[in-house]
């Protein structure tokens, strides 16, 4: 049986992904949001419009995907806030590990010794992982992620296609 090869590079040349996420790697915390828009300009109702054509709508997400980056980056955060906070399973489970984590790291190699019971840090991570995949696998951390994927999605690029370029920046790509 022939394997199929897909061409990845051919379907998101197209997009220019590389292109688009080549600045998220390259800057610190405070530079990536050094350029947040007001939130007036986010919310500006007056140039919120039905794209005429997929052209229009496709100018305008590329347009508006560099140029509120940062406030997308924020409705993002907010959105993985909100999905941690509503599902308090997924919450406990990334707690518990992460401080389960940090407590075995704690003891440098040695043992952890309780009463007469002796444990090295191999079975401490063992059992921290027998605790946690059950629970973590209860907690859906696929239906948070999923969910995250097409909430951002929906909010992100409908807020690009709907918000029309502001005037300067419309006839600034015409040629005259």
């Amino acid at each position: 049986m022939a394997r199929i090869q897909i061409p990845l590079d051919m379907l998101t040349s197209r997009l220019n992904l590389g292109e688009r996420f080549s600045g998220l790697s390259s800057g610190t915390m405070s530079t990536r949001f050094a350029n947040l828009r007001p939130v007036s300009e986010f919310f500006d109702f007056k140039r919120l419009s039905k794209p005429e054509d997929f052209g229009v709508m496709q100018s305008r997400v590329n347009y508006n995907l560099g140029h509120f980056s940062s406030n997308y980056s924020v409705v993002f955060v907010m959105l993985c806030i909100y999905a941690l906070l509503t599902n308090p399973a997924l919450l406990f489970t990334i707690v518990f590990v992460t401080v389960g984590m940090w407590v075995i790291g704690k003891l440098d190699g040695r043992d952890l010794e309780i009463g007469p019971h002796r444990f090295t840090t191999s079975q401490l991570y063992t059992g921290l992982y027998v605790i946690a995949i059950p629970v973590g696998l209860y907690s859906s951390p696929w239906r948070t992620v999923l969910w995250l994927i097409g909430a951002s999605g929906v909010l992100i690029i409908g807020h690009a296609a709907m918000m029309d370029k502001p005037i300067d920046e419309a006839f600034s790509g015409e040629a005259v």
